[in-house]
């Protein structure tokens, strides 16, 4: 009876669709879980209900996610709903924790070889022994094209071709990547060491080629959960299907529209497939979004709603749960300054306003944007943190950088212009303006480099005056001396500690994490989606990061992005990815400092007043509902309306539709505009009709009769 209790306690307050997660029975079960939909919550109670009512045991439960942090919170989770002794860890540490417990067993007595914490040193040696310098960021990025073909079950003979079908942007040619692979492989044997691949790889060969230890392990964990199941690899795919055995207690979670790890080998693809792999799974879609408002929920709603390929297929459409909230923003500057200057003025005023710093995120899709952002930030002496990445100045290729830059000013002439300076002095650290490597480590150092040549062009547009006498001054060119002298400044203003502040992060890193309040910036065309997205596959992947930035955001959401990236710069696009919104509003002055001086154009997301979703249409806008939505139209006052258009018409010899259109009476019948604020707020009203029927619309709204409000002079052309 106890138990029954407890167990029925795990059920209370769960929403249907958690409900039917927990209590699904045994066997194949995929949770498809949007974001913000609880589903931690639900897979926790899918485990506790199970235990409590004596369906498993929970000692022979294994729950694996890929973040210490997950695997520590589903812990606390179950020992908070009283159930105790479930393993959950990520992969790789269930497998270390494997190969360790029967290394003696498996390699005949001798100790289980040392683990790598990094690939990079080993690399930069395999590189060298075949003729290849590489630098930290190439050693970096040749480590994360061997972990991918690793994690994709392909060996060092196969990478050639394997990399072709994938369509990798190698970091070298790929028959050299294969040759400093296989050197890699042949040091670390000789050294007794593996990598964290060969743990994984070491788990599963133990399972399959050892029938002891395969009934052991399987003996002990009999009931399988898998958390983000849209980011497993071949290789963990391969070690849960030897956890398995051909058993099929196994839940799976996961959304497929938050599929943004492919380059490193993870693929939505066994999630997409679950249902034909497991032809009995039972299927539960979570959509209720109990995270962000519904105005955040409709506009992330609109972005995923244009995605294709597979992942598409398991698109769910999100229900907001919460009550409404503020109207998300567009804002369009004329140069990245102002964008971020602009930015660092609302995280202010945000922060005055109470809300909490930590609460608040800005969001962007490489890490050398943050430079712009960390100026602005410690000018507005708002305080910051860097998530995942060292602050700007603190990066070793920036220092590197000012190294380098300062040495200069010993050899290249003083009437050099400052952006031609800084390129010859950043040649000495092997930067060179047209030679962009392909992505990864080296593309993001080359990035944080030329965001150096960017602010010295930006610097070089300031000349310094100085006063000669007490009537005249003279304007003098900055030297790359005087800018080195500014780098160490802004340096030395960005290294000041904290501990809370704005998080600043790029979207990859903002995965599973929440602020109340996220800017999302650089939302132009050749950042978002990044230039080097070239086939349709990668093209989609870059929408959906604009999906997770979205879905982070509980309350307040600013979208940005500059048409040139420095004053008087070369034109950019929007992002693709952003709905197609109505500009047609009047150009406003940005806030103060340089943004003051910038021309920036407000677009509001119009989002349906009944079920949140964000209007694209002109005609839903104007209703300020979906279609679909059911009408709450005041028929006698539309009624009224029309009485009244069809005599202002006559009255004035033109068409009804030249008063007000159709559109635009049900709008004013349904939102039944009290003020003239809400009034003007219509699509169709604008100044002038707003002077000519203001009034009377008001009046009519209010309950006066036609009669009342209508003597036909009143509406005679030209009164």
């Amino acid at each position: 009876m106890v138990v029954h209790s407890a167990a029925e306690r795990v059920l209370a307050g769960l929403d249907p669709e958690q409900r039917s997660a927990v209590t699904a029975p045994a066997g194949p079960v995929c949770i498809l879980a949007g974001a913000g939909t609880g589903k931690t919550r639900a897979v926790t109670s899918r485990i506790a209900h199970r235990a409590l009512t004596g369906e498993i045991s929970a000692r022979h439960v294994l729950a694996v996610t890929f973040t210490a942090r997950a695997a520590a919170e589903m812990r606390a989770r179950l020992t908070g709903l009283g159930v105790a002794g479930v393993q959950a860890r990520t992969f790789h540490a269930a497998a270390l924790r494997q190969v360790r417990y029967f290394a003696p067993r498996l390699l005949e007595g001798r100790a289980m070889p040392e683990l790598l914490d990094s690939k990079v040193r080993v690399v930069t040696l395999a590189a060298a022994k075949v003729g290849l310098r590489t630098d930290r960021a190439a050693a970096r990025d040749l480590a994360g094209e061997i972990e991918w073909a690793k994690s994709s079950l392909v060996e060092p003979g196969e990478y050639v071709v394997a990399a072709a079908k994938a369509l990798r942007d190698t970091p070298h040619e790929p028959t050299k990547v294969a040759e400093v692979f296989a050197a890699y492989e042949k040091l670390k044997r000789g050294n007794g060491v593996i990598d964290f691949e060969d743990m994984l790889r070491a788990a599963v060969w133990g399972i399959e080629e050892h029938p002891d230890v395969a009934e052991q392990v399987r003996g002990q964990y009999r009931h399988f959960v898998v958390d983000e199941y849209q980011d497993v690899n071949p290789l963990q795919q391969r070690l849960l299907d030897a956890w398995l055995g051909g058993r099929d207690d196994l839940t799976v979670v996961g959304d497929a529209s938050q599929t943004i790890y492919s380059f490193t080998g993870a693929t939505s693809s066994y999630l997409v497939d679950f249902p034909r792999r497991h032809r009995a799974a039972t299927v539960v879609r979570l959509v209720r979004d109990y995270r962000s408002t519904p105005q955040v929920v409709g506009l992330a709603n609109a972005v995923i709603s244009q995605a294709r390929g597979a992942e598409a297929r398991l698109r769910l459409e999100l229900v907001g749960q919460r009550p409404a909230g503020p109207e998300p923003e567009l804002r369009i500057f004329t140069d990245e300054p102002a964008e971020a200057n602009a930015v660092a003025a609302r995280c202010r005023a945000l922060v005055a306003g109470g809300t909490p710093a930590r609460e608040i995120a800005v969001l962007f899709r490489v890490n050398a944007q943050s430079e712009a952002y960390e100026k602005a930030l410690t000018e507005a002496e708002v305080p910051y943190v860097v998530q995942g990445a060292e602050r700007f100045f603190e990066r070793p290729e920036v220092r590197q950088a000012m190294v380098a830059l300062r040495a200069a000013t010993r050899s290249i002439p003083g009437e050099t212009p400052l952006p031609a300076a800084v390129v010859e002095g950043l040649s000495a650290v092997g930067w060179a303006a047209d030679a962009a490597p392909a992505g990864g480590a080296a593309r993001e150092r080359w990035e944080a480099l030329a965001a150096l040549v960017q602010l010295a062009e930006e610097y070089a547009s300031t000349p310094e005056v100085l006063p000669i006498g007490e009537a005249a001054a003279i304007e003098r060119p900055v030297t790359l001396a005087d800018f080195n002298d500014e780098l160490a400044r802004r340096a030395a203003q960005q290294h000041v500690p904290t501990v809370d502040g704005v998080t600043l992060a790029s979207l990859h890193s903002a995965k599973g994490l929440e602020w109340d309040a996220v800017f999302l910036v650089g939302l132009a065309e050749g950042t978002l989606p990044t230039t080097y997205a070239k086939t349709p596959e990668q093209v989609e992947e870059e929408r959906r990061l604009l999906y997770v930035g979205l879905t982070r955001a509980r309350e307040w959401l600013w979208l940005s992005y500059a048409t040139a990236r420095s004053p008087g710069g070369r034109a950019r696009r929007p992002s693709r990815f952003l709905p197609q919104l109505d500009r047609s509003g009047g150009a406003e002055r940005a806030g103060a400092g340089a943004a003051r001086r910038t021309e920036r154009r407000r677009t509001q997301v119009v989002s349906c007043r009944i079920c949140g979703a964000t209007l694209l249409a002109g005609a839903d806008r104007k209703l300020g509902r979906c279609p679909t939505c059911p009408s709450d139209i005041d028929e006698e006052l539309y009624e009224r309306l029309r009485d009244w258009r069809q005599r202002v018409a006559g009255a004035q010899k033109v068409p009804a539709y030249v008063v007000f259109t159709d559109a635009t009476l049900t709008a004013l019948a349904e939102r039944k505009p009290g003020r003239t604020e809400e009034l003007i707020a219509i699509a169709g009203i604008g100044p002038r009709k707003l002077g000519l029927y203001g009034e009377t619309v008001l009046a009519l709204v209010g309950g006066a009769a036609v009669d009342d409000v209508c003597p036909e002079k009143t509406f005679e052309i030209g009164s």
